[in-house]
């Protein structure tokens, strides 16, 4: 069974977590933290500083032993909000990749927050109703609104607890005119908030992260309750014995009053939670308000269970998950296409003969499996440059494909769909092309291959206006043939554009293409 690694980059902390496949579920086999304040001078100067890298590269070395130790099959690095904002972000980057060899991907917090919703809902058995989910980090706060283990939306505002504290808070204790600025600046982002998502009633909010586990047993000790009864992360889960907004906010009116040495000594706050607590303690004060929450509960569940639950439902297609999360990505696929107004129903005839191409062929053209999926999102999002001017699409449509929110796609496999869909006019691949410049050098045959397939499912649908041809392909030692099957309105534009593509089959396959009528 593989054995997975997820390594979140946070503004605040580093986390690694290590699951074994077992019985098509995670088994958790090792869990590793190291706060390291990555995004503190992110926030003041808009550079990591020097002593930032330096902690994160010895935590990330650390963690690259346990994962050595371990065996693991395969890993995902993401970074969040720090990342994200950084100017020197491209020289850390390169740090990681030349002393751990790992490829570090900075996700947007869309991402962020739909990966956190899968960590939990995939492993919290009583999340199925409406629920509120809120991860405070350092940089950022994602508030994901779920109903029945689905998003409805969700929406990353600038508000985390590390870029809090480097922005207002200046003295220790801090003074009331450093926390009424940062408060105002809380509160237009909660409404910001709100009137995107208009959650109606709900009736659970669950709070993941850092901030939200100190609140949670400060509470706990401050109503003398047991740790347990506020968490969630159990099986059976938990809803009973939350904290209280009341509560909540009496801890944050106290924690904004005391210096920093007696905000270690409250009990569950901690030496290293205490430093950033005033903000993030705030957050969840008008969160709650402007929500109309009466309490939360926490789960220490977060990114890094989200990333492994991704990993494991893409991979396995007997785990719970997998027929969800393929059923969300192929949606997040067809809104974006329909966003940049795509007909679907014109791209789907393109996508079904690339399927069928690609499973006939599969002897000829030898790519890895996840290469349909990508095929069959380039087929569907090939279009989407029309939106902005029809004379160069495909290179609009490279550009569009690679910064589009697409669920379920790294950075990477979203540069690798849209290299597909840019070469399908006269262009070709070449290393040095904006679009291969960021996809590993080991998948540029297969791009070179992949795009071929596509050339010849879209030139299997020249005519628009005709019934959806039916082909069949047949592989010989020297040669392939298309046999096409006339629709009505006949094949003859077909015939010819798939006789277009012939040289650049014979290039790519040394094989002869024939094309021919059944």
């Amino acid at each position: 069974m593989p054995t997975f690694a997820a390594i979140d980059i946070g503004s605040n902390s580093c986390r690694l977590k290590i699951a074994k496949v077992v019985a098509h579920q995670l088994k958790t086999l090792h869990e590793d933290r190291e706060v390291t304040r990555l995004g503190a001078s992110v926030f003041a100067s808009g550079l990591i500083s020097p002593e930032a890298m330096a902690a994160t590269l010895r935590a990330l070395k650390r963690f690259q032993r346990a994962v050595q130790a371990r065996g693991v099959d395969q890993i995902r690095v993401v970074a969040t909000s720090a990342m994200r904002d950084a100017r020197n972000s491209d020289a850390f980057h390169a740090w990681v990749k030349a002393e751990t060899g790992w490829n570090m991907e900075i996700i947007s917090g869309l991402e962020e927050g739909r990966l956190i919703h899968r960590g939990v809902v995939s492993a919290e058995p009583g999340v199925g109703g409406r629920v509120l989910l809120v991860d405070l980090g350092g940089g950022s706060c994602e508030i994901t609104l779920s109903e029945r283990k689905r998003i409805k939306d969700t929406i990353s505002l600038p508000i985390g607890a590390v870029r809090l504290t480097e922005d207002f808070l200046l003295n220790d204790p801090p003074l009331a005119d450093e926390v009424a600025r940062m408060k105002r600046l809380i509160m237009r982002e909660l409404r910001r908030a709100h009137r995107r998502i208009q959650p109606g009633r709900v009736p659970l909010m669950i709070a993941t992260s850092g901030t939200a586990a100190a609140l949670s047993e400060a509470c706990a000790a401050a109503l003398k309750g047991t740790k347990p009864s506020a968490r969630l992360g159990g099986k059976p889960s938990s809803f009973t014995g939350g904290s209280p907004a009341s509560e909540v906010r009496k801890i944050a009116t106290k924690m904004s009053k005391l210096p920093l040495p007696e905000r270690e000594a409250v009990p569950g706050i901690g030496p290293r939670r205490a430093e950033i607590i005033v903000a993030g303690s705030q957050v969840f004060v008008e969160l709650m308000e402007r929500f109309g929450l009466p309490d939360f509960r926490y789960s220490p569940l977060g990114l890094r269970d989200g990333i492994l639950a991704q990993m494991l439902a893409a991979q396995d297609a007997r785990a719970a998950g997998h027929k969800q999360f393929e059923q969300e990505r192929w949606e997040s696929v067809v809104a974006t296409a329909e966003r940049f107004g795509v007909d679907i129903r014109q791209a789907e005839p393109v996508r079904a003969h690339a399927a069928q191409l690609f499973n006939e062929l599969k002897l000829l053209h030898r790519l890895p499996d996840e290469y349909e999926d990508w095929l069959a999102a380039a087929a569907v999002l090939r279009d989407t440059g029309k939106f902005i001017n029809h004379q160069g699409h495909h290179r609009h449509t490279q550009y569009i494909v690679s910064s589009s929110e697409i669920y379920g796609y790294t950075q990477v496999q979203r540069t690798v769909v849209s290299a597909l869909a840019r070469y399908l006019g006269k262009s070709r691949p070449q290393p040095n092309d904006r679009a291969m410049r960021n996809i590993p050098a080991e998948e540029h045959e297969h791009i070179h291959r992949a795009v071929v397939l596509l050339r010849l499912a879209v030139a299997l649908n020249q005519d628009r206006a005709s019934d959806v041809l039916r082909v069949a392909a047949k592989v010989y030692p020297k040669r392939v043939y298309l046999e096409l099957k006339p629709g009505r309105s006949g094949a003859e534009l077909e015939l010819w554009s798939l006789r277009k593509e012939a040289p650049y089959f014979r290039e790519v396959f040394g094989r002869e293409l024939f094309a021919t009528l059944a």
